[in-house]
């Protein structure tokens, strides 16, 4: 199971059937960027606030992290038709015959006459049947639409995740490389530290508490425990991005730790001539890698 990305975009366009030749022309689209949780926004036509819900629960079940917004635009391709007051124009129909039977009258309806009487002609009200064939079609147009979306989130982790190890591989190398050099720095320290206590008390001192003070300080520099944690924080990276699913906080804090393990490194190795400036370089390294990576994290679903 790989990582997902948060960055993606969708869209269908669906032609909907009402019957004859009309039909509902409509473009659904979804947007998602990166987010600490899952931010869901709609932007829909006038009278589907009551899908909203369904909506929401769909975008729920499918994604886990990312402002996401969810885009429905209609076009509605043929005009109403054009139909008639049926109450009004009977009404006139048994009016006029009441009229000619009670009097005794000759003569048949004007149909042109009555479709002059205001409000006899309307435009047929297919709006309730237009929406709920429209909310119907949206939702079961969403699998298609988050299967996309989900798909090229995952083409966007791929990415991420090549990054990320690429950054695993240049971390695990500047590790091994101070681990390398960590002998022959505790040495200098060893010797820088005995010339500072040598030249501070003069001739006349107790040499072996000199040395015994030296080796607590040289101990208290040693960075040892800080390399084998970044080691052990970098395997468990590699383990978490390939176990994939929920990853990106997972990721971000395992990166804090190893920024904790390089400022430390660093801040016990300052100040060491020789091979020490060398590890400087390294640890700074180190942290510019776990910066770069900290970006690419936020993505990380």
């Amino acid at each position: 199971m790989a990582i997902s990305s948060m960055t993606g975009f969708a869209r269908v366009q669906v032609h909907v059937p009402l019957g004859g030749e009309e039909q509902l022309s409509y473009t659904l689209t979804v947007k998602s960027v990166n987010h600490r949780f899952l931010d869901l926004q709609f932007r829909l036509p006038n009278g589907l606030e009551a899908q909203e819900m369904e909506l929401r629960r769909v975008l729920k079940e499918n994604l886990i992290r990312g402002h996401v917004d969810l885009t429905l635009s209609v076009d509605r391709a043929t005009q109403a038709k054009a139909g008639y007051n049926r109450e009004l124009i009977s009404g006139y129909l048994v009016a006029f015959e009441t009229a000619r039977r009670e009097h005794n009258l000759k003569g048949e309806p004007d149909l042109n006459a009555a479709l002059r009487l205001p409000g006899a002609l309307q435009a047929e009200d297919r709006s309730s049947v237009d929406l709920t064939a429209l909310a119907a079609s949206v939702v079961e147009q969403m699998v298609p639409l988050l299967d996309q979306l989900k798909a090229m989130r995952a083409r966007e982790g791929e990415a991420l995740a090549a990054i990320l190890r690429g950054t695993l591989d240049r971390l695990a190398s500047a590790t091994d490389s101070i681990a390398e050099l960590r002998g022959e720095i505790e040495q200098r320290s060893q010797e820088r530290l005995t010339q500072r206590l040598t030249a501070a008390v003069g001739p006349e001192f107790n040499q072996q508490r000199v040395l015994e003070e030296v080796a607590v300080l040289v101990e208290r520099s040693d960075v040892s425990e800080e390399l084998a944690r970044m080691t052990t924080h970098i395997e468990h990276f590699r383990e978490v991005l390939s176990a994939g699913g929920e990853a990106g906080k997972k990721l971000d804090f395992l990166l804090q730790e190893m920024n904790r393990e390089a400022n430390t490194l660093l801040s016990k190795t300052a100040g060491v001539s020789g091979k020490g400036t060398r590890i400087t370089e390294l640890g700074l390294a180190m942290k510019t890698e776990i910066e770069k990576a900290r970006e690419q994290v936020q993505n990380v679903e």
